[in-house]
């Protein structure tokens, strides 16, 4: 009730609750909204269903979600703000490390507990998070037995390095620090980007990337640039697309990033290997 009568403070309920879908928790299991895509990846892996009061919007984009938007609609959806988390009364609220203090400070100040998550550089750090996320919903084996799947799968390729550049949206680079280049190193792919001295969003023209082309290019983007016809007259340079989905998130996505890498690698030892040689 303390929680309902400071949120009548600033709205009327009516005015400002968000969507719901799927049960309402009725054990003394505690209930979750997840501010972001990243943690809402997690959550559904690791929470019963009735504990999970609202995902990030986020998840309902193809463009910025990492699960399945289908799957997201199945469960309630907020924008963040303050009036609509309160509405749901959860008991803990997901969120990045980077959130607004002005917001979080909104939040503990309507008694609501917030629990914050960095973006992990590392899969230890991924599987670190989802071992503490699954603490939270009192679901230890289910935090087990992800942090497994995401340790041991897929089968690591072995051979060759060869070079590539992930060209993220915006025609930008990953630093070296970045999940993404772990990916990357863990395939056995150099990163082209960190070799030529490109840090952490730096950008590349498609006249430099065809002046110095990598052995596979994983274009992450729609540029024009990005899109170029010319990228397909390069000899030696395997082109593969790179769903945005797979790019900054940890947790289940994880597995799916790696065995995309190792498609790729693949598919270059197959077809293009002996042309860049």
């Amino acid at each position: 009730m303390r929680r309902i009568a400071a949120l009548m403070a600033v709205c009327s309920l009516s005015a400002c609750a968000p969507e719901r879908a799927g049960p309402v928790a009725t054990n003394n299991a505690p209930t979750f909204v997840s501010l972001n895509p990243c943690l809402d990846a997690i959550l559904i892996e690791v929470a019963e269903a009735e504990q999970i009061l609202a995902l990030s919007h986020y998840s309902r984009d193809p463009s910025s979600s990492s699960i399945d938007v289908e799957r997201a609609r199945a469960f309630g959806v907020t924008g963040g703000t303050a009036e609509e988390v309160l509405a749901l009364e959860p008991d803990i609220v997901l969120a990045s490390s980077f959130i607004a203090p002005t917001t979080r400070t909104a939040f503990e100040r309507l008694g609501l507990r917030v629990e914050t998550f960095g973006s992990p550089a590392t899969v230890e750090e991924s599987l670190d998070q989802v071992r503490r996320m699954a603490e939270l919903t009192g679901l230890e084996q289910a935090g087990d037995e992800l942090a497994e799947r995401i340790a041991t799968a897929p089968e690591q390729p072995t051979g060759a390095d060869f070079s590539a550049l992930v060209w993220q949206p915006g025609q930008i680079v990953p630093g070296e620090t970045t999940l993404i280049s772990e990916h990357l190193r863990w395939a056995g792919l150099s990163s082209h980007s960190s070799a030529n001295g490109l840090g952490q969003a730096d950008f590349v023209s498609l006249e430099t990337l065809l002046a110095d082309p990598p052995d596979i290019l994983l274009v992450a983007g729609d540029r024009p640039g990005q899109t170029h016809p010319l990228l397909d007259t390069q000899r030696g340079m395997m082109v593969a697309d790179f769903d945005t989905s797979l790019l900054f998130c940890g947790g289940p996505t994880i597995p799916k990033a790696r065995e995309r890498l190792s498609k790729v690698r693949a598919e270059f030892e197959r077809n293009f290997k002996r042309a860049a040689q």
